[in-house]
């Protein structure tokens, strides 16, 4: 049985040392900026932030899989029963246009499940963390707030008949599809944020729901996962009942629901 407090210990040193490697290449203002093959942004950051997570975490003696460390096959993947599974820079695009809405994600992952999960947002110094075994806390710059979990989940009937609902939608990718989800509700409040702080509105109760049509990749999410469902929320596909599922032969996400 893996240890969950101490893995967390270590993502977390891993996650600050990432971030302030971010930061020192954020606070130049001039980063080289390449295209990977589905034409999706790469930066130095990206890729130093990567080295640094690998180096903490290849400690632990877990397999891990990272956004920025190449497609590892699934015909070994399907033996892990564990791994890490990272996103060393999550919203690149943010970095690039120097918003601030940019984290480090770390998760763990169990039986094709996150279990624990860390996100780090460099620019304002804010640590999450969330697991069954450890509660759920934001540290940010030291001061520390705990989140006690919802008693029960909640159902989505009850989100369509909140005045308002407080919609969360991404700064960079709110599609068509998200839109027509969007305008089903007759009062909505809404909010474009970037990276997996989206996530963390919901845990936070600054937002009541985050629905996402369009492509993401495990690692955007698994983290953010991770965390929500140690405070009794769920990240759902489009039924609003099952569940993203991880290490899939193909490491696409569905369109999902997080509330």
């Amino acid at each position: 049985m893996a240890d969950v407090p101490y893995l967390l210990e270590k993502a977390k040193l891993a996650a600050l040392d990432a971030g302030k490697a971010i930061m020192h290449i954020y606070g130049h203002g001039q980063f080289a900026l390449h295209e990977k093959e589905d034409r999706s942004p790469l930066t130095a950051a990206d890729k130093r932030s990567h080295s640094i997570i690998i180096e903490h975490l290849g400690h632990t003696g877990y397999p891990i899989l990272s956004e920025e460390g190449g497609i590892i096959d699934f015909e070994e993947r399907k033996h892990w029963e564990y791994f890490w599974l990272i996103d060393p820079l999550d919203g690149t695009k943010e970095f690039i246009s120097r918003n601030g809405e940019f984290t480090v994600n770390i998760a763990f992952v169990r039986d094709n499940s996150p279990v624990a999960g860390r996100i780090y947002a460099p620019c304002t110094d804010t640590l999450y963390s969330g697991a069954k075994e450890t509660g759920i806390y934001k540290n940010e710059k030291g001061n520390i707030t705990r989140f006690t979990p919802l008693s029960e989940r909640l159902q989505f009937k009850e989100l369509l008949q909140k005045q308002p609902v407080r919609f969360i939608a991404s700064r960079s990718h709110i599609s068509a599809e998200t839109k027509t989800f969007i305008n089903q509700f007759t009062n909505v409040n809404l909010t474009s944020l970037g990276s997996s702080l989206k996530f963390m509105m919901l845990l936070e109760n600054k937002g009541d729901i985050y629905p996402r049509f369009g492509t993401t990749m495990e690692w955007d999410t698994a983290a953010a996962h991770a965390i929500l469902n140690a405070s009794n929320r769920g990240v759902y596909q489009v039924d609003l009942r099952t569940e993203l599922v991880y290490n899939k032969p193909d490491l696409k996400n569905p369109s999902f629901i997080a509330f």
